[in-house]
């Protein structure tokens, strides 16, 4: 009878610093493990602490309290099978991002992360030290080599662990969505099986952790990149994986193969599980927004009803005298589409009191964009007084583009605790609509079918601050400052990369003032999803007062 060992992979949704939560769900996939007869449970990276940890892993009484709750797992977890869990490590005085095997009470090993990213949104050579690269640990029939998330995206360490006697490779992550990541993630993890011989079990944690979301997507893959298990994205999900001694070494049985969403469905389904973790681990289950009958709001309506309940949302319309009917009709029918409640709250009042208290010092001066913005801020006055009142959290509703140019008003439309579509452009933010309205899905708390009507849609931009407002009078068409904005923030283009794709330089200077004047907005805004590998906060981080141009 050929040789097996059986594991269970465990890809579980933690949160950061709530450490007898997340030993309860290790504890739980432990025992679940245990009654399946397996040898080996495994969790993420970084799994009893949540991830990212930020400076708070450099707390010596946060550090005592993962130590006792490390130790006190390895006793609960004695009578069975091993368990795999990332935990930061203290050693020698210096500090490490590790994987521990806890096994008949103990900590039997520790794997101690070689190479530490600090690329994108991690900053992990701040935090931690790099540690040599671990050999392989024995459990039962195996040696088992653990590159630990960023190990695996270089060939060396696994190299090493095979060229020591490993026979399988077991990949713990902390590994954040952004567009196309699983893709990057599956060709390199096959690099790394065709490079060594070896099976590879590539583990992924789910959930949403501030602005960032990880997305689970983890797989099995047999020698020569063969996939063998591929867990489903976003969920959180156990699977039982049987391995087989054979001529050719340790193979993976042929297990269940989940379906993974497209790039549209993943961006959605992304806003959706950020936005229910980020209320969810904060503590809160009710959401507010101002509802204007534009497009921007309605899709975040639509993902807070999706994240929390319809019953969860509370929009507001707060019509001035430049409000449309028509706008005042979106409004209504997304609310009504949607199943939220929907209030009016007209800031005209408040605008003539305002008026009225400035008139002494705006005397002899021409409307301009001060007096615009003043019903920005009002509305978000408003909107603050009601979340403070009942306790629900205030939506933010600025696309990516705006954010990058600054069409917004601090402490207007700015103010927020969230903003799900803070990294997604304007012209994605119109296709998502669509994309949300053909689709629906069992994870969506809310209904089906055409939730944002097309008019909504279809209609030109306005931020109805004065008559005949539209967007193009101050920048430009969508489509050409979404061309101009992802060359310049996403891929880092020059001025004359631009005009050589060609774009007018005019409109392309233009677009880079705004932008690089912006920044001061940006560091003040609220968090909101990272979607793309060059989303405002971490992955982008600029000075705000800067003087540099680029005139080529």
């Amino acid at each position: 009878m050929a040789e097996t060992f059986r594991l269970l992979m465990a890809q579980l949704n933690p949160t950061v610093g709530a450490l007898a939560a997340n030993a309860a769900q290790a504890r739980a996939a432990w025992a679940a493990g245990r009654e399946a007869g397996v040898d080996l449970v495994v969790l993420p990276e970084m799994f009893l602490t949540g991830y990212q940890t930020q400076d708070l892993v450099r707390r010596p009484a946060f550090l005592r309290d993962v130590a006792a709750a490390l130790a006190q797992l390895a006793q609960d977890c004695a009578d069975g099978p091993a368990l795999g869990i990332g935990a930061p490590d203290l050693h020698r005085g210096n500090l490490h991002n590790a994987w521990h095997v806890l096994h008949r009470g103990a900590i039997a090993t520790t794997i101690r992360k070689h190479h530490l990213p600090n690329t994108d949104v991690f900053d992990e050579h701040r935090l931690y030290t790099p540690a040599q690269v671990s050999g392989p640990w024995r459990l039962g029939p195996l040696r088992i080599g653990t590159p630990i998330c960023e190990d695996a995206w270089h060939p060396d360490v696994a190299e090493t662990l095979a060229e020591t006697g490993a026979e399988i490779l077991i990949v713990p992550n902390g590994s954040p969505y952004a567009r196309g990541k699983h893709d990057i993630r599956s060709q390199l993890m096959v690099a790394r099986t065709v490079e060594t011989g070896l099976p590879l079990v590539y583990l992924n944690m789910v959930g949403g952790q501030d602005d960032q979301v990880f997305d689970g997507g983890s797989f099995v893959l047999n020698p020569g990149g063969r996939l063998a298990v591929q867990m489903p994205a976003f969920d959180a999900a156990t699977q039982l994986v049987t391995f087989r001694r054979s001529e050719d070494g340790w193979l993976a049985d042929q297990g269940p193969l989940a379906p993974l969403p497209d790039a549209w469905e993943a961006d959605y389904r992304a806003m959706v599980e950020s936005l229910r973790d980020y209320f969810g681990k904060s503590g809160f289950s009710r959401a507010l927004l101002g509802l204007s009958g534009g497009v921007d709001s309605a899709l975040v309506a639509t993902i807070a009803a999706d994240a929390l309940g319809p019953q969860n949302v509370h929009c507001i319309m707060l019509p001035s005298e430049f409000t449309s009917a028509q706008s005042l009709q979106d409004a209504e029918a997304v609310a009504h589409a949607l199943g939220t409640r929907l209030d009016t709250l007209t800031i005209e009042g408040p605008r003539a009191a305002v008026g009225a208290a400035l008139a002494p010092l705006f005397a002899g001066t021409t409307p301009d964009l001060a007096e615009e913005n003043i019903q920005s801020r009002l509305r978000g006055l408003l909107l603050m007084a009601v979340s403070n009142k009942f306790g629900a959290m205030l939506l933010t509703t600025g696309n990516k583009s705006e954010v990058a140019v600054g069409y917004c008003t601090i402490y207007g439309d700015m103010a927020g605790g969230y903003n799900p579509i803070k990294d997604l452009y304007k012209t994605r933010v119109f296709e998502t609509c669509r994309w949300r309205n053909a689709n629906h899905r069992p994870w969506m708390l809310g209904p089906a079918g055409a939730v944002i009507p097309p008019r909504v849609i279809d209609k030109p931009p306005s931020a109805e601050l004065r008559a005949d407002q539209r967007d193009e009078d101050s920048l430009p068409p969508y489509p050409v400052l979404d061309a101009i904005l992802e060359g310049l923030v996403d891929r880092e283009c020059s001025v004359a990369d631009l005009v050589a794709q060609g774009h007018d330089r005019a409109t392309v200077k233009r677009v880079e003032h705004l932008v690089m004047t912006s920044e001061w907005k940006r560091f003040q805004a609220a968090p909101g999803t990272r979607l793309t590998g060059r989303a405002f906060w971490l992955d982008r981080r600029y000075p705000i007062v800067n003087r540099w141009r680029d005139d080529g």
